[in-house]
């Protein structure tokens, strides 16, 4: 199967456009208002209107609460709730009763232990989302475009299907791919001319390495 492929952060019809072109299977929306990648639900949905149809669109959410939740969703629809925060397994199992939608639990890995929460959240979530964790002190969740070391994948068996994050680019999401075996990948800073803002060929170049 080809590689699976999340283009995270999108902010403007032309990163959406070159997404769905060159064959994402996912874009992430981020409601998190820290982030410079952050949309309000009616800015969301004007832009899902301007690609109907593919690819799959994941809410990014920190922490949230379920009206946060669902005023997003009034505005537009989703497919996938990813979260990002600190949320506990009951915590997830509780959003996706409520939505009735699939559920992806990101996680923050820098050493073999931090893998014991995909035990507890396995029977909860739908798919991980494997990240770097956050230095001490970062405003911000996620790997802050960092990468972990991926060989703690490597041979090791997750419940649920999973994408690798953190500091990936299409100059070494390849080496990603190969050394975690990882079936899937999520970018956003790695694909970016500027803080916040995607840049269509480094998005196209990202998704042609990750497939090569």
């Amino acid at each position: 199967m080809p590689t699976e492929v999340k283009i995270c952060g999108i902010r403007d019809a032309a990163a959406l456009a070159a997404a769905a072109e060159a064959g994402a299977d996912h874009v992430g929306f981020v409601f998190f208002p820290p982030s410079p990648r952050c949309l309000t639900p009616a800015e969301a949905a004007a832009l899902s209107a301007t690609r109907p149809g593919g690819p799959k669109r994941v809410g990014l959410f920190v922490d949230a609460t379920d009206d946060a939740i669902a005023a997003v969703l009034a505005a537009v629809p989703l497919d996938i709730l990813q979260l990002q925060g600190a949320e506990t397994p009951e915590r997830a199992a509780a959003i996706r009763a409520r939505f009735g939608l699939p559920v992806m639990k990101a996680l923050g890995i820098g050493a073999p232990e931090d893998f014991a929460a995909v035990e507890a959240f396995a029977p909860v979530v739908d798919r991980f989302l494997f990240d770097a964790k956050p230095p001490p002190g970062a405003a911000l969740p996620g790997g802050n475009a960092q990468p972990f070391e991926w060989r703690l994948l490597a041979g090791r068996a997750i419940p649920k299907p999973w994408l690798l994050a953190g500091g990936l680019t299409a100059g070494n999401v390849a080496e990603a791919i190969r050394t975690a075996g990882a079936p899937g990948v999520d970018v956003s800073s790695g694909v970016e001319r500027a803080r916040g803002g995607k840049d269509p060929a480094l998005i196209r170049a990202f998704i042609a390495a990750a497939r090569g």
